[in-house]
């Protein structure tokens, strides 16, 4: 008869580790202990709020010196298709220029700090939920900003498949003399995007541990790297976990669409402030709810590991 027990909330089934059955457990101990959640918060908002500050003065500046033309933009309708495609082609031929040269400097120093401020918040959580682990900061770095680098090379996918999704629907078309297939366009992109989001969830789970198994092992970035790829049993438990995480980043912003939604049956009296606030609420809650989940697929790796310590992962 299988014999059931629970390790830290981690479920074992006949000495293997069951994934996705001890998320569960895990959300369980981090709603217990909500003070690692805060302390996800506190550093992702201690520099999310001044980047938010920066882009927001960047944005404003380029506004002031460029001259886009507001009212046409205001003036899109649906109903004119090609009228409105015609008014944010030379809105963004316009502005690309100017953002494209803000960008050149600012994105390379919001890289680094994020690299920075990632790994000393993930290093401060990952202590405060279990003291043993290494403080490896230098290596938490490197491996950050290696996970950076992909990360930005899938952006760089993504762009490139949203070209070609433009062109055979919409700038194709409007070249030959044609109506642009919107809902085609719409359909491609969205199709597209949680595609390759999922396939980076799935994919992204070894520079997601390689940091956690350099505090656990006390290793530097290539060993850390080198061990994340060899984790032998344990890989597909990290790989389903990972997956979790990312099914439920896209069902906590689909809640936030709803949410945000929720008020417009009643426009007539909601009023702009009213929206205002109720919209900055909900994106609130959104980020509060993304970071907890943060915290929870640490933890969840963490537990994984604890689970499988004296095992032939050693």
């Amino acid at each position: 008869m299988e014999q059931l027990k629970q390790d830290e909330g981690v479920v074992i089934a006949a000495g293997t580790v069951r994934g996705t059955q001890s998320l569960v457990h895990t959300m369980a101990r981090c709603w217990r202990h909500k003070r690692w959640t805060a302390l996800e918060v506190a550093w992702r908002w201690a520099f999310g709020v001044p980047t938010l500050v920066v882009t927001a003065y960047e944005a404003a500046r380029i506004l002031r010196v460029t001259p886009v033309d507001v009212t046409a933009l205001r003036e899109m309708s649906i109903v004119d298709m090609m009228g409105s495609a015609e008014t944010l082609a030379k809105a963004m031929e316009v502005l690309l220029p100017p953002v494209l040269r803000v960008l050149a400097w600012l994105g390379p120093v919001l890289v680094a700090v994020w690299v920075v401020a990632s790994s000393i918040g993930r290093s401060v959580v990952l202590k405060r939920v279990d003291a043993s682990l290494h403080k490896r900061l230098g290596t938490l770095m490197a491996l950050q900003a290696l996970r950076v680098v992909a990360l930005l090379g899938s952006f760089v996918v993504w762009f490139v498949c949203m070209r070609h999704i433009a062109g055979a629907t919409v700038t194709g078309p409007m070249a030959a003399g044609a109506e642009p297939n919107l809902v085609g366009y719409f359909a491609l992109v969205i199709v597209t995007t949680l595609g390759l989001f999922m396939a980076w969830a799935v994919a992204s789970w070894a520079v997601s541990v390689a940091p956690l198994l350099s505090m656990l092992r006390n290793a530097g970035a290539w060993a850390s790297l080198k061990a994340a790829f060899t984790v032998g049993p344990l890989r597909s438990k990290l790989v389903e976990i990972n997956l979790v995480m990312g099914i439920v980043k896209i069902a906590l912003i689909v809640l936030a669409m709803v949410f945000s939604a929720t008020p417009l049956p009643f426009e007539a009296v909601a009023t702009p402030t009213f929206m205002a606030w109720w919209w900055a609420g909900v994106t609130l809650l959104y980020f509060v709810a993304s970071d907890f989940f943060h915290v929870t697929r640490q933890v969840a790796y963490l537990e994984l590991w604890r689970a499988y310590e004296g095992s032939s992962l050693k």
